[in-house]
């Protein structure tokens, strides 16, 4: 079976998609997710960010300092994938490092007072990005809307 990028699907809005694809809950789910991907990783571009940095910085902020592979956890980012984060987000000084005191073979991870400040800052972008993804719902809708996703997340069939 091939594989189709997000960037292959066209975005019609709708109009051409037969209707027995449309009442397909998961279709239009995986519908969503492609047109928000494009949305926040173009937004976030622009702002020479990634999804995976707000990712990290947004959990050290929230849960404070922790090992790469707690902060794997919490981000659900790949343990292998996470060193390549931590580098870029190192390089640009948004975070520390240091070796844990419990435990010399690991770092721990800190936001740094530079990456909160770019924390702030992608914050704003996301909140932007998220009012042109959710503009078509109300004020009400949008929080009704999260919490059915997040209902339907925290259930595992």
């Amino acid at each position: 079976m091939p594989q189709v990028e997000a960037t292959d699907v066209p975005d019609d809005g709708g109009s051409a998609t037969p209707e027995g694809l449309r009442r397909r809950v998961s279709r239009q789910l995986s519908q969503l997710t492609a047109r928000s991907d494009r949305l926040i990783n173009q937004g976030l571009a622009q702002v020479d960010a990634r999804k995976w940095h707000y990712a990290v910085l947004a959990s050290l902020r929230e849960y404070g300092p922790g090992s790469q592979a707690t902060l794997s956890r919490r981000t659900g980012i790949y343990r292998s994938d996470m060193v390549g984060v931590l580098n870029e987000l190192a390089e640009r000084e948004l975070v520390d490092r240091a070796p844990d005191p419990d435990d010399r073979r690991r770092n721990i991870v800190r936001i740094s007072v530079r990456g909160d400040r770019h924390l702030r800052v992608l914050d704003t972008v996301l909140d932007d990005l998220h009012d042109r993804l959710l503009a078509p719902l109300s004020a009400a809708e949008r929080d009704e809307f999260l919490r059915l996703l997040t209902r339907l997340l925290d259930h595992r069939p």
